[in-house]
């Protein structure tokens, strides 16, 4: 290990664009569960699975049930960034780090300081009425009970990307440009098994790959360094 943080170490000392991919890890050791992990999200039992409870569908024809799991499970507003978030607000501000791209819907690369934030699904801070546009923040989604509504009457959505839903194009062709002008691709904390998503990484030009996550991942993307390891860990030591 010690001899990857080193290489580590210097890929980072030699790049002066680096971009972050990052997934449901990156959050784990601020509290928050992952998906995929053993004890993760998807592991546990509800009346149905949570992929159709996060599904567009579901919260047309079931919209109490997707409000009563998307406020129990979904929304962390107490959680606080950790090592991982802060080390990339600082190689942001050092004018190493040029964005960060997340699946997460959790705030925290934003809390930690972090101003080029590409979320791919959306933000649990972010939620509108569908009736007349009125914006809310995470508080009033915390503090609803039933179905969420608007002074107006409308329904309170979350700006969050459901199963079934397509991603932001702008978000996309964003996070497509900072990938290819990248000298250093650095993908944490995700499997890699959520797509379109995982597809950006294809657009990476560089030859500086690193994926640190808890399991294997690496070699699916060819990367030149892979760390097995909690992300915060690994990004904290350095």
């Amino acid at each position: 290990m010690k001899e990857k943080m080193n290489i580590l170490r210097q890929m980072v000392d030699e790049s002066s664009y680096i971009v972050f991919f990052g997934g449901a890890g990156v959050s784990t050791e601020s509290g928050i569960k992952d998906y995929r992990s053993v004890d993760g999200l998807y592991s546990q039992r509800f009346a149905y699975p949570p992929e159709t409870m996060l599904s567009h569908s579901f919260y047309v024809s079931h919209t109490e049930e997707f409000y009563d799991f998307y406020r129990s499970k979904m929304l962390a507003p107490d959680a606080q960034p950790n090592a991982a978030h802060l080390k990339l607000a600082e190689w942001e501000r050092q004018g190493k780090l040029k964005a960060v791209i997340t699946q997460n819907i959790d705030n925290l690369h934003q809390k930690a300081g972090s101003v080029e934030v590409l979320e791919l699904h959306g933000s649990a801070y972010r939620n509108h009425c569908q009736r007349c546009g009125a914006f809310y923040g995470i508080e009033r989604m915390v503090e609803s009970r039933g179905v969420p509504r608007c002074s107006c009457g409308g329904v309170i959505k979350p700006d969050v990307v459901l199963y079934e839903e397509g991603l932001d194009e702008d978000v996309i062709a964003r996070a497509i440009h900072h990938i290819r002008q990248a000298d250093m691709l650095i993908i944490g904390g995700t499997s890699l098994v959520v797509y379109p998503a995982a597809g950006l990484v294809r657009y990476f030009r560089g030859d500086k790959l690193v994926v640190i996550n808890k399991g294997e991942t690496g070699a699916a993307v060819d990367a030149a360094l892979t760390i097995d390891g909690p992300i915060g860990q690994v990004l904290g030591g350095l």
